[in-house]
């Protein structure tokens, strides 16, 4: 069986290397020490305090889709989503599988005040250097891809650059990369070898995460197309959802939010 994920990792390390030496690390630090200047927008209290809490994704491609929505303007799509009122937004940033770049975010940030959260396959602190500069209140960090001790480095330094972290696990084994400078909790419902979904995912999950440290906030990423899914998650104490496809593919992605949201407060 082709394992996608392993695929995206090894041109992950290609691609930081070359960045590297595209944008030198003290180049950077220049970028860096501007953007430290913007206050961060947390995403944490963002979700916390809405009634729906919706991650609105800008989404282009997907590994397992392919094109969603091939043409898709982050300058038109932002705007949209904030004023149809997502709590968040989450900007992929990986250009090879899912045709997002890092000006993505750039651009997003200079037209919303929206907390941000940059997804990407986060294996270096570089990257983390990278999403503070472009604009980033938040990482994604994916515990598939890191071992627990690499997780709580780069969760260490994302706290240090001023930024949540947002972990992303899929079965409850991955529970022990849980460390101190998370303030997220992602239930991904997709399997990333496979990209197969089952949202079925979310609500086991639930039950076993009611144990831990009720301080973190939980999100379920990935396969939400009903808005009557998101009132049952937050019946389970889901407070973020992340939604990226549902809203992209019918090419109007702001007004399939605005809808959609309707029908969450609705529910709700």
């Amino acid at each position: 069986m082709r394992d996608i994920l392993q695929e995206i990792i090894a041109c992950k390390r290609m691609e930081v290397e070359n960045q590297k030496l595209q944008v030198p690390v003290s180049r950077l630090e220049e970028q860096l020490q501007l953007a430290m200047k913007r206050p961060v927008n947390s995403m944490r209290k963002a979700l916390n305090t809405s009634t729906t809490g919706i991650i609105a994704e800008f989404k282009r491609k997907s590994p397992s889709k392919g094109w969603i929505f091939p043409d898709a303007e982050i300058g038109k799509v932002l705007p949209e989503y904030e004023s149809a009122g997502a709590s968040a937004c989450s900007i992929l940033t990986d250009s090879h599988f899912f045709g997002g770049t890092l000006d993505d975010l750039r651009t997003a940030r200079k037209l919303v005040g929206l907390p941000l959260l940059r997804k990407e396959f986060i294996i270096d602190p570089y990257q983390l250097a990278e999403a503070r500069a472009a604009g980033a209140d938040a990482v994604l960090l994916i515990a598939a891809v890191l071992t627990p001790e690499s997780c709580f480095t780069l969760a260490r330094a994302a706290r240090e650059l001023g930024m949540e972290v947002l972990l992303e696990i899929h079965d409850v084994n991955e529970l022990d990369f849980l460390n101190p400078y998370v303030d997220m909790l992602g239930i991904n419902n997709r399997h990333l070898g496979t990209f197969e979904t089952s949202l079925d995912h979310s609500f086991n999950m639930a039950e076993r995460l009611t144990q831990i440290d009720n301080r973190i906030l939980l999100v379920s990423e990935s396969g939400i197309s009903q808005p009557s899914t998101v009132t049952e998650l937050r019946k389970h104490g889901f407070r973020g959802f992340l939604i990226g496809e549902t809203f992209m593919r019918g090419g109007t992605p702001g007004v399939i939010l605005t809808k959609f949201l309707k029908e969450v407060n609705h529910d709700h």
